[in-house]
């Protein structure tokens, strides 16, 4: 393709997943990838090291707004990171910040976008942020959300559940390849062979095969238990917390459902996650 490909999702739904099947797959090794080297495979997007990159000068002496006219500069530093292709994880929406882009046109080549159901999704995210549930129920009903800026790490711009899906789904389809968590998990045979086919990789069933058994849930959690796992958030205990879907029927109560209904019912009914 050339370019960046975007791994985009709202956070907590499967982009570290994707990330490591795509490492696992490419790699072909004969046994599972380690973890704590998928920043060297993946550019994890909004890493203030870029913007020193870029510039030469230190972040600190950036306003907001000089901030925001640096992203498709650091854009084009990631594409030209790569001789081919770059795949960069990213949480933002299709949308501006300070009137520039987040996701920089001149500079994409395509974007996979993993959904995955908010009723799961506001657990998870609840845990990583260190909230209450009801926090998080908050936090994606909002327009305005965005991730907490870290001393490395830019915010992500979210703004609500449904918005940041579908700010996504109005680039154009032929570049857009878009996955549920649901059928990762599954239907993994026939989801990840269609993200290898997207980008248009033809690997052998037993390539393919391995690859969705070295990215499992149980193995990742596994090593992260042996060796840790340099994204877990500082408020959470685990990044891999229990990796099922449907959580949610015995965890959040009805009126955390409904709260989240009521605000996204017609995305949710698209990808079929009303409660029945």
């Amino acid at each position: 393709m050339g370019g960046i490909i975007w791994l985009a999702s709202y956070p907590k739904s499967g982009n570290t997943w994707v990330r490591t099947f795509l490492h696992n797959l490419l790699l072909n090794a004969t046994r599972p990838a380690d973890l704590n080297e998928l920043t060297k495979f993946t550019i994890g997007d909004g890493n203030k090291s870029w913007y020193e990159h870029v510039t030469g000068k230190p972040f600190d002496s950036f306003s907001a707004e000089e901030i925001a006219a640096l992203i498709p500069k650091v854009h084009r530093a990631y594409a030209q990171s790569r001789p081919d292709s770059v795949f960069v994880k990213t949480h933002n929406m299709l949308g501006k910040v300070h009137g520039v882009p987040l996701i920089t046109p001149e500079f994409t080549a395509g974007a996979i976008y993993i959904v995955r159901n908010p009723l799961d999704v506001v657990i998870s995210l609840s845990d990583h942020y260190g909230m209450s549930i009801d926090g998080g129920v908050v936090m994606m009903n909002d327009k305005e959300a965005y991730s907490a800026e870290t001393d490395r790490k830019l915010p992500d711009y979210l703004s609500d559940w449904s918005s940041h899906i579908t700010s996504w789904q109005a680039m154009e389809k032929s570049r857009l390849h878009l996955m549920r968590y649901e059928d990762m998990l599954y239907k993994p045979e026939k989801t990840f062979g269609d993200l290898a086919k997207f980008l248009g990789l033809k690997p052998p069933k037993e390539r393919l095969r391995r690859a969705i058994k070295f990215s499992s849930f149980d193995e990742s959690r596994k090593q992260e238990a042996q060796k840790g796992f340099s994204e877990r958030s500082d408020k959470a205990e685990k990044f891999f917390r229990v990796g099922k879907a449907g959580q949610w029927k015995t965890t959040l109560t009805p009126g955390q459902v409904e709260a989240i209904v009521d605000v996204h019912h017609d995305v949710m009914k698209t990808f079929g996650y009303l409660p029945k």
